[in-house]
């Protein structure tokens, strides 16, 4: 990983070019999905995450968050894309199709 351009040194960029909290395999991308989808505070995503990121770790990803806003934005929506993609092509998992011939599921 190399240094991102970040003065307190939370941030750091992967292989891939996404902005990562250093030690860690957090991606900001992750934190600002949370914070977005669910409202959660920096607290919040501290208590969430079992306390394995420091309260400047999360608050450093939110404010790179916020610095790079439509950037990382671009990034969750491709990646719900994605997801969605694969998702479809997936189809219904056994445990649902189990479930919709017995009935207990539409």
């Amino acid at each position: 990983m190399s240094s991102a351009a970040t003065a307190n040194g939370h941030i750091v960029t992967d292989d891939q070019g996404r902005a990562c909290i250093a030690g860690t395999s957090f991606r900001v991308d992750q934190i600002a999905s949370e914070h977005i989808a669910y409202g959660w505070t920096a607290e919040e995503i501290y208590v969430q995450h079992y306390r394995r990121l420091t309260p400047a770790q999360i608050y450093a990803a939110l404010a790179y968050y916020y610095d790079h806003e439509s950037e990382i934005n671009t990034l969750i929506q491709r990646e719900d894309e994605a997801f969605e993609r694969l998702r479809h092509q997936a189809g219904p998992s056994p445990f649902v199709e189990r479930m919709r011939r017995e009935g207990r599921l539409r």
